[in-house]
């Protein structure tokens, strides 16, 4: 007679054996990088360090014929999209703005200004898992929790930023912000998110005295459970108090970079080289450096692009250096945080982001105009390697997706 400890110990076994085969399996992962090229559709997936060489390519827009057909049976949302084609863009769709990877690595999630929403991209079957449409006519940049939950979505025309579920593109919540919100972060563990508004950049009333056409520029700071505003933060008056070199200065924030233990906020504004500091616990400015320019830039403020002059920043692991973007002033740069001086200025062809590599040893600079990337050495501040990648690169983000991973084909 089989005894009853026997029995059981087989069911036992059985047990484990079922919940082992139901149980996920979960891919080995490696760390890479996102590049969107805006204007052409398309992410490049890159290695995060090292020779950064390419590992494959997605389609960011697989759904394009029928986004365009909903487009132009619209008239008010084919004008839109027009203005931002002739505005923005350049001529150019932009197809592809900011992007992050779920945290199972299975899918890329990107915002797409010129059809106003954001997208998670099946990264082995290049389909499309889900589609949120943002508020207004336009989305742009984005921001990702810490934990990797959630993505917040700032819809620039409609002065809201969307955050969703990661996963399934539900919108958990939503504030409203100043004019065109633009560059998002969270902090404190993912409890608050910042909001930063540029205003009206597309205008050419770019002369200092036509700057109250620019809209509300602020920074909006925002409860991420109850998605309350618990903050907002004028940066004219802060500029302004810091004396004659702080009123001269616009007060839209542009590309920001926070110190790793999130007290100081390094920032960008319109039509200004070089970089601001702000402390968060006083609420004041504390020092502003401005950096070198190009003799042959034309001084003639609406040839640059959307009020811009730097932008692009990042800050390296430590904190101690930051990596600067000067986009119209064609270079990019190691600034000593302790110093705001520059290490050598490295020629780029419209430099328009910057972040961190996988290792954290350089700064991964996008070249617009060059169609390429390019890594600059944080302690040295030289040129490392430059890399081809797809047309009018612009955000390059970490992210992870499986060993072995290949692209779909397209």
């Amino acid at each position: 007679m089989i005894s009853t400890r026997l029995v059981a110990c087989a069911f036992l076994l059985l047990g484990s054996t079922l919940l082992a085969a139901a149980a996920p399996v979960i891919p080995e992962m490696q760390q890479v990088l996102f590049v969107g090229n805006n204007w052409e559709g398309t992410a490049d997936v890159m290695k995060a360090s090292g020779d950064y060489a390419k590992l494959g390519r997605i389609n960011v827009v697989p759904d394009k014929e029928e986004r365009l057909k909903e487009i132009k049976s619209n008239p008010v949302r084919w004008i839109a999209f027009t203005i931002i084609r002739n505005g923005p863009g350049e001529g150019n769709d932009q197809m592809v703005d900011d992007m992050y990877a779920t945290p199972d690595g299975s899918a890329l999630v990107a915002s797409r200004p010129s059809f106003a929403d954001v997208v998670s991209i099946d990264i082995t079957t290049g389909k499309v898992n889900w589609r949120f449409p943002v508020s207004g006519f336009r989305s742009d940049h984005m921001a990702v929790s810490p934990d990797g939950t959630r993505v917040a979505v700032s819809a620039s025309l409609s002065n809201t930023v969307h955050v969703l579920d990661i996963m399934t593109g539900k919108e958990l919540g939503n504030f409203k912000t100043g004019d065109k919100p633009h560059e998002n972060f969270f902090t404190e563990d993912g409890r608050y998110i910042w909001n930063m508004a540029i205003g009206n950049v597309e205008t050419a009333l770019d002369d200092g005295f036509w700057d109250f056409t620019k809209g509300d520029r602020k920074i909006t700071i925002a409860d991420t459970t109850t998605f309350e505003v618990v903050k907002t933060i004028d940066m004219r008056d802060r500029l302004n108090a810091f004396g004659e070199q702080g009123k001269a200065l616009s007060d839209a924030v542009r590309p920001a970079a926070f110190s790793p233990d999130f007290k100081t906020l390094y920032f960008q504004v319109s039509f200004f080289n070089g970089v601001i500091e702000y402390d968060v616990a006083s609420d004041k400015v504390t020092r502003i450096a401005t950096l070198p320019a190009d003799p042959t830039l034309t001084p003639d403020r609406t040839k640059w692009l959307l009020d811009s002059r730097h932008h692009g920043l990042s800050m390296s692991p430590t904190g101690d250096k930051l990596c600067v973007a000067g986009t119209m002033d064609s270079y990019a740069t190691i600034v000593d945080t302790k110093t705001l001086v520059p290490k050598e200025l490295v020629k780029a062809n419209k430099p328009y982001w910057a972040t961190v590599s996988g290792d954290g040893k350089h700064c991964v600079i996008s070249e617009a105009g060059a169609d390429q990337i390019t890594a600059i050495d944080f302690e040295t501040g030289a040129k490392v390697v430059s890399v081809p990648v797809g047309l009018h690169p612009q955000r390059v983000r970490i992210a992870n997706v499986p060993v072995g991973w290949t692209a779909p084909t397209v």
